[in-house]
Parts: C-alpha cells; structure tokens; sequence
C-alpha cells in the first residue's frame, strides 16, 4: 500500500512539487492542501483525510498549525529552507538578472543561515539587507511587514529584486510592480523532506505495532478488567500470584489508551490500581519491563500510579499526570454536524474516529472494527456500507482468510478526522 503524505503549501509550491519531483508511484501518493496565505494553514487541519505524514512547505504554515498538530498520531515535517536554498537563488539571480547579493532584499526563517553562506563563500558583496521571522512566530508575525520591507528598500533605491521565502508577500510585491523572486526549493531538498516524511511514516507504524504488556497489581474485586482489555485491544491473563494482571496489546493501542479519559478512570476507583507499562520487541522483553516499571509504580504511590518502560529502558511517569490533557467527548457542534453528514449517530461516529486513531495504520476491516465497537458483525457491515455509499469510505482492496468463504473487504477513511 502506497504511503500517502499529506502536503499542505502554497499552489505555486503543490504545482512545482508535482510537476517537478518525480517520485516513486508506487510508494508515496501527495494528497495537496492549498493556503493563500500561510497564517491559514491551520484551518486546513480540520480539512485533512487518513493519511501516513503531514509535510507542510516551510516553517512558516508549520509553526501556524503547531498547536492543531499536537493532535495528530501521524509524523509532522516541514521542508526547510536552509543555506542550500539561499545558495541556489542568489546565484540564478547572479546568473540570470545580473544582480549582486548586496542589491537584494531578502526574508527567510533564520538570519544565520545568510551568515553561514557569506563565510563558506567569502563574499565580497554579501547580502545587506535581511529580515528574518524566527523570533516572532506565531504570535507577532505580520505578514505585510514583510511586504513592506521590500517595498521600501526598492523605492529608496537601496535594491534592484527583492527575494522572499513567503509566497503570499511574493504574490503582493507582484501587485505593486516589484522585481522579487521566490526563494527556490531544491528538488534535492524537497525529495529528501518526502522521502523523510516516507520513512518517520514506516517508522511510525513499527513503533506503534511494539509489543506492549501491562501488569496490574490490584486490590479487591475488578470486574471490569475484561473491559478494561478491551479499550487497550489487549488480551488479559490472570498470573500466578492471583493478585496481578498482564494485558498484552501493542504500543500503538496503549498510547491512544493514554491519552483518553478511560486511562484516568483507573485511579478514580475505590480500590487503588497500580500498574506498569512495557514495551519490547519481544513479549519477554515487554513483559520485563512492564513488571519493571510496576516495581516503580509501588515504591511511589501504593495508593495508585502507572509508570512506562519503553525497548529503550527510558521510564515515564508517575502517571496519571495532571497537568495532561486528555481526549474530551466529542460532542463539539462540529462533530454534530459531520455525524449528519455521514449519516451516523455522533456515538458511532466518535468510537469509528477513536479507533482509527488507536490503530496502527490506515487500512482495516470490518472484522476489527466490529470488535473495537463490541456490536455484531452485520451491524458493522452495516455501518461501513453506509459509509462507502456516502464516499466517507472506500475498499482498497481485500484480505484472503485460512477458511473458506469469501474474502474480506479492506477498508480506508476518506473523512476528515484530525
């Protein structure tokens, strides 16, 4: 299955990422969304479908969205415009439009990178007038103060091109009958950001597919221990010692699990829970661990915590931490609104969007999904019928089973769900 990358730019960025790159069709698909401005790249967050990356087209859009992102279980890039992209232009404008580095205005993210290029390349004219935007993002940025920054060094005679990293300055200085350029993009830099973006994807699915083991050390009766497995997508074994669980589940499920108000309900019961998290490439190592960080939990707070142990050995916690925001309902006007759009109830819709985000990759099955949601089969078929129909899903293809009968159907969200 292709990687699919969301690319989230300018049209003039999509239009040379596309035209210009050749990439391997048959490992990454580009899904393009287009801004006028970078300020608005975090609406489009609301905007974006399933997918394996998010790469945005500089630091501004990125920066912009920063907050929207933190929601996301998928890698985030953006392609950075370094000395190589300074080299490159000064010198098309050198060769092209005759015009020494000193007669040129420039912005760009960060100000040092004009001060590595002037001492790798002793340049006797180097750039003289240049204006940054590292220290004012997001909040303080102005974009028309950039606009009129070239404005003014170009009527005062100082400049002959004004060069911007900003596409929407490029676009006004264009208005106002200005000789400016946008700063070029390597194709060997944004071929390395995809192929980047590619591989934290494929990195990403492994982690979240880590074995996972979860010891509970608990006092009393727990009958919803049953339950408890299954929000995890775990299995529970009762050990030896008739006094402690194991759940085993994988990475990508315990840290959804994590994050959700289902984790915080574990110290809220009137018995104390304490438990340990491990992770492993193997069950024995995840198990080690998971007893490991439960050693932790009990010298901390025997009234109830969890600690995490990860296949590098680095501890977390004491959880539950207070100070993290945890996932809300999602009864917002604007899940209301995609619930009758689809033409699902908002309960349905919230636990299909809660399981897409606890799985560790884009494609599943109606079998999968059945379990996660804990109704029948034919009620899940139901379900993702209506979906397909509606085009908020589609079968990219099928899954042959040991037994005989028919295969089953692989399916993809095509909604927004971030």
């Amino acid at each position: 299955m292709k990687t699919k990358i969301a690319l989230i730019g300018s049209r003039e960025f999509i239009e040379h990422a596309q035209s210009s790159i050749a990439l391997d069709s048959n490992s990454i698909e580009l899904v393009p969304y287009i801004y006028d401005e970078p300020q608005e790249a975090s609406k489009l967050m609301k905007d974006i479908t399933p997918c394996d990356a998010v790469l945005f087209s500089g630091a501004l859009p990125y920066f912009f969205s920063e907050q929207a992102c933190r929601t996301l279980s998928v890698p985030v890039l953006y392609l950075e415009q370094d000395e190589t992209a300074v080299v490159t232009s000064l010198l098309y404008i050198l060769y092209h439009h005759k015009i020494a580095p000193d007669r040129v205005s420039i912005d760009l993210m960060d100000r040092s990178y004009i001060d590595h290029v002037q001492s790798d390349l002793h340049l006797k004219n180097p750039p003289r007038y240049v204006k940054d935007y590292k220290e004012c993002l997001p909040h303080n940025f102005n974009i028309n103060d950039y606009t009129d920054f070239h404005q003014q060094l170009f009527q005062e005679g100082k400049t002959e091109l004004a060069l911007t990293s900003i596409h929407a300055v490029y676009a006004r200085l264009n208005e106002l009958h200005i000789p400016c350029m946008r700063m070029i993009d390597p194709a060997r830099s944004l071929i390395k950001a995809i192929n980047e973006a590619h591989s934290q994807s494929l990195l990403s699915k492994r982690k979240a597919a880590t074995i996972a083991a979860i010891r509970l050390s608990v006092f009393g009766e727990h009958e919803h221990l049953h339950e408890l497995a299954r929000l995890m997508k775990g299995t529970l074994q009762r050990n030896a010692d008739e006094a402690s669980y194991t759940i085993y589940s994988n990475r990508g499920s315990i840290e959804h699990f994590l994050e959700s108000t289902d984790f915080l309900s574990l110290f809220q019961l009137e018995h104390p829970v304490l438990a340990g998290f491990g992770y492993g490439h193997t069950a024995a190592e995840a198990e080690a661990n998971a007893e490991t960080a439960l050693s932790f939990a009990r010298k901390v707070d025997p009234d109830g915590c969890a600690f995490i142990l990860n296949e590098d050995k680095e501890m977390s916690g004491p959880y539950p931490d207070i100070n993290k925001k945890q996932h809300l309902k999602n009864d917002t006007p604007e899940m209301l609104s995609l619930a009758k759009q689809l033409k699902l109830s908002p309960s349905n819709l919230s636990k299909i969007i809660q399981f897409y985000k606890s799985h560790s990759s884009r494609d599943f099955t109606a079998a999968e999904l059945s379990d996660y949601m804990q109704i029948t089969r034919r009620s899940t078929e139901r379900i993702l019928k209506k979906l397909v129909d509606n085009g908020s899903a589609k079968i990219i293809g099928e899954e042959m089973t040991y037994a005989q009968g028919r295969p089953r159907a692989i399916y993809e969200l095509t909604f927004p769900i971030y």
